[in-house]
């Protein structure tokens, strides 16, 4: 139960504390005095959108505070603690903070919050209703809404399965449309790659091949001078046998070393010496003999230069296409294979996906007649309820029904031998019809339904939807609006008889409907047009009997008026 708000700073209200009760409470005042002021800031404590033209102009920021009494183990209990909220004795405080610039705060039991936390809530905690929800009620989609809500798990559940075959039909259907749009764009891809691979296969290209005939090309190209420069630098090392004139490299290298050998007993520093220089005509040896193994191998055969050079033209010609060296190429043709094999399987999962959309389409078939005739059973006894409340708010002979049908569609599917449109939430168009009288056609309540008598269904459903999925609290702004008479008179009892089980608040104009309230709140404006602390109060007494007779002549000194409002009241406490 909403035990009590405090405002700030909001549109006309300056500071003003709202101190609300079990039972029904009304809210009343002159036009523009800020009665509305006070649903928009349950509004804002339940998460809705947050208005910065709302802040109060010259103001920072406009805050609401609220205090709420939550039963004891219930899940809105449960949903505040695990938000980090702390309960005072089993009050919980809600703030919610909107500055001038737009940014907008929330706390819970004294813990920042998400704003959407405080939406959760207020789905278990408080139905709030206003004009623009009667016009709502006049759509398809919200009459539907209102029918599957009222049937419960006899809806939720066909619903919750339908709702996930819908889900994977369109994946399939989204999966398979693309992969048929695109079937030239995959025929070509694949007529590419094909093309490439072949090519590619056609020479057989080896990892690191291209590196290794381009250093034989460079060597058969150049194998005359190899071939020079090796004898020369052989004979050199090893001497001109054709010369025995020569001095070579390993001659000289050895007289070095016999003149060291002989006195290099002497000095361990010049026997080292004679050590390396040893090593050295080892060296030398080595190399003369490795000299002439290299120009005896060396082959300088123009034929197989032609070849190497025509394979490496054909390997050029793979790295221009498909990669900067033969090891990128042949990554490539890895991929494509695989990308060919994945495009040549589509045709498979086209196959497999239109068989997997056939059989969803059957299974929809199926569950979207379970929804229909859930729907349809729930729809009748809903209607009887609805109409019964109407009766109880002076319309005795109005009669309320459904039509739940379904549209057809060629593309759809087939519900009850029927094609029909299908949509996530089923293939129904639900319809909320009213004959206002007897004789008169059921029509759709937003072609026959008057301001006044939409204001009363609206009103029925809320007290029939009460008795099935109640909440702790209710919030009606001006859902009397229309009404007059005898009729609002009705609509003041119904709602003192749903405050017998939860909380009502209502912001009303109709002094029919204040009078049967449990406590009367009047809001009214300064001298200077602000709302301030002092501008809600309580009316007791005398002081409601003046405000009942404002609000029935726009005079609060008129003995009829006076007269009027005190009938009023005895009738009130009377049916109390």
């Amino acid at each position: 139960m909403l035990e009590e708000m405090r405002i700030r700073s909001l549109g006309v209200i300056d500071d003003a504390v709202v101190e609300l009760s079990p039972g029904f409470t009304a809210v009343t005042g002159e036009t523009g005095a800020g009665k509305t002021m006070v649903v928009t800031s349950l509004g804002l404590l339940l998460g809705g959108r947050a208005d910065p033209a709302l802040v109060r102009i010259g103001a920072k920021a406009a805050v609401v505070e609220g205090r709420i009494a939550l039963r004891p183990g219930s899940s809105a209990v449960l949903r505040a603690e695990e938000a980090g909220a702390e309960l005072d004795e089993g009050t919980l405080l809600v703030s919610r903070t909107v500055s001038a610039e737009g940014r907008s705060r929330a706390f819970l039991g004294g813990r920042s919050v998400p704003v959407g936390v405080l939406a959760e809530l207020a789905d278990e905690l408080v139905a709030v209703h206003g004009q623009t929800d009667q016009q709502g009620l006049l759509r398809p989609a919200r009459q539907r809404e209102a029918l599957d809500r009222y049937a419960g798990d006899a809806v939720a559940g066909p619903l919750a399965k339908y709702a996930g075959a819908y889900r994977r039909l369109r994946a399939v259907a989204v999966e398979l449309e693309e992969l048929v749009t695109r079937a030239r764009e995959r025929a070509q891809e694949a007529d590419l790659l094909r093309f490439g691979l072949d090519e590619i296969a056609a020479v057989e290209p080896l990892p690191g091949e291209d590196v290794e005939l381009a250093a034989e090309a460079e060597r058969l190209g150049h194998a005359e001078a190899l071939a020079s420069a090796a004898a020369l630098a052989h004979s050199a090392l090893a001497g001109n046998p054709e010369d025995p004139e020569s001095v070579d490299g390993a001659t000289l290298v050895a007289g070095a070393h016999r003149a060291l050998e002989s006195v290099r007993s002497h000095d361990p520093a010049l026997a080292a010496l004679a050590e390396r220089i040893g090593e050295v005509a080892i060296l030398l040896g080595d190399v003369a003999g490795e000299l002439a193994g290299y120009a005896a191998d060396l082959d300088a055969d123009p034929l197989r230069l032609a070849a190497v050079e025509e394979r490496r033209a054909a390997l050029t010609a793979l790295t221009r296409k498909y990669g900067e060296d033969i090891t990128a190429v042949l990554a490539w043709a890895q991929e494509s294979a695989d990308r060919l094999t994945e495009l040549d399987g589509d045709d498979d999962r086209i196959e497999q996906l239109t068989a997997e959309r056939d059989g969803l389409r059957g299974e929809l078939s199926v569950l979207a007649q379970e929804l229909t005739d859930a729907r349809t059973e729930a729809a009748a006894r809903f209607a009887e309820a609805v109409t019964a409340e109407l009766a109880s708010l002076a319309m005795p002979h109005a009669r309320v029904s459904f039509a739940v049908g379904q549209s057809e569609d060629p593309e759809g599917v087939e519900v009850g031998g029927r094609t029909v449109a299908y949509g996530p939430t089923g293939a129904d168009e639900v319809e909320l019809l009213l004959a206002p009288h007897p004789g008169a056609p059921a029509r759709p309540i937003a072609k026959g339904a008057s301001g006044g008598e939409l204001s009363r269904v609206m009103l029925a459903v809320e007290v029939v939807f009460a008795g099935t999925d109640p909440v702790p609290t209710y919030l009606f702004d001006e859902v009397d609006a229309g009404v007059g008479g005898k009729a609002a008179v009705e609509i003041g009892r119904r709602l003192a008889k749903l405050a017998k089980s939860a909380q009502v608040v209502v912001v009303t104009h109709l002094p029919q409907v204040a009078a049967f309230a449990d406590r009367q709140l009047l809001v009214e404006k300064t001298n200077d047009g602000s709302v301030t602390r002092s501008g809600v109060t309580v009316l007791e007494g005398e002081d409601r009997v003046r405000e009942l007779s404002r609000m029935l002549a726009g005079q609060e000194d008129s003995e009829t008026a006076r007269a009027h409002a005190e009938e009023l009241l005895a009738t009130a406490r009377a049916d109390g």
